[in-house]
């Protein structure tokens, strides 16, 4: 039984460094994406524009 409490308490340790690194991260910008957004409206175009050209050529 005293191996189950060593046990949940190493989880606990664990899951509190990865809590921790986590948002580390997220406070240092690890997560941000400056450049997709900008250039997100290009992309959708291209896929549209592949799309209907393909719908075209089918018929």
């Amino acid at each position: 039984m005293s191996a189950l409490f060593i046990l949940i308490g190493i989880s606990i340790v664990v899951a509190g460094s990865f809590l921790a690194a986590f948002l580390w991260s997220v406070r240092n910008g690890q997560f941000d994406d400056d450049y997709t957004p900008s250039v997100r409206m290009l992309f959708d175009d291209d896929l549209k524009n592949n799309n209907t050209e393909n719908l075209t050529q089918t018929k």
